[in-house]
């Protein structure tokens, strides 16, 4: 099993977000993640990653329990994160922030190199010498993306990469996405546009209330008009 969740509890403060999170995802696979705002999406990732310390719950990754430990300690085991703040470091350059993502990573994991980045997107190539605050925010979720790529992961954790996007550039980080697959590396997917999460991934989560309430494949979810009507439409 490359990635199990079960029973995973998170709090902000008093505030109980998630109510026992279960999925798997035994081998590499773009599985998105759905739900509407504050269904809990956001906070699953964060406490996958170490970022919100989940209150109980497994977090497994290739048999390894990492629920509770530090972050960096987790993106050394194989979980890369895209957040959907993107934080890059505004006064390094590009390519000064791909070198901060560089890392062993997981046994096992694919190999990434800055080269492969720069064939991805070709403006981070022509703004490598330039600092990442005055890059246009498309050219931010790029470096964002390929800094965490440069981590080596097993999987991915993917916050929202299109939020803000223009449509050119939304298909392009998408097309990125397929490609890092078919690399041999699982993508959680967390997206807002339900109809290019359906897109591109093989496999859907549906969260409400801070549980799974759907687990299935895209041509499963494109059958359920319930699911669709009661935990992701907006009335």
């Amino acid at each position: 099993m490359l990635l199990d969740i079960d029973h995973l509890h998170a709090y902000y403060g008093k505030s109980h977000i998630l109510h026992g999170v279960r999925f798997t995802m035994p081998e590499p696979r773009i599985v998105a993640l759905l739900g509407r705002n504050g269904a809990g999406r956001s906070t699953t990732l964060k406490a996958m990653m170490g970022l919100v310390p989940p209150s109980q719950g497994k977090v497994a990754l290739n048999g390894e329990d990492l629920a509770g430990r530090p972050a960096h300690v987790i993106a050394r085991r194989g979980l890369g994160y895209v957040p959907e703040e993107r934080q890059v470091f505004p006064n390094l350059t590009v390519e000064e922030n791909l070198m901060m993502g560089m890392q062993t990573g997981a046994e096992g994991a694919p190999r990434w190199q800055a080269e492969d980045m720069y064939q991805y997107f070709p403006r981070l190539r022509e703004r490598r010498n330039q600092k990442a605050g005055y890059l246009s925010g498309g050219e931010q979720q790029m470096l964002t993306i390929c800094r965490s790529l440069l981590g080596n992961p097993l999987v991915l954790l993917v916050d929202e990469p299109t939020e803000g996007l223009a449509p050119m550039i939304v298909q392009v980080v998408m097309d990125v996405i397929r490609d890092i697959h078919q690399r041999g590396v699982g993508v959680l997917l967390v997206e807002q546009k339900m109809t290019m999460a359906l897109r591109v991934a093989s496999h859907v989560l549906v969260m409400g209330h801070g549980q799974i309430v759907f687990t299935g494949s895209t041509t499963d979810m494109q059958a359920r008009d319930d699911i669709r009507r009661d935990w992701l439409e907006v009335a």
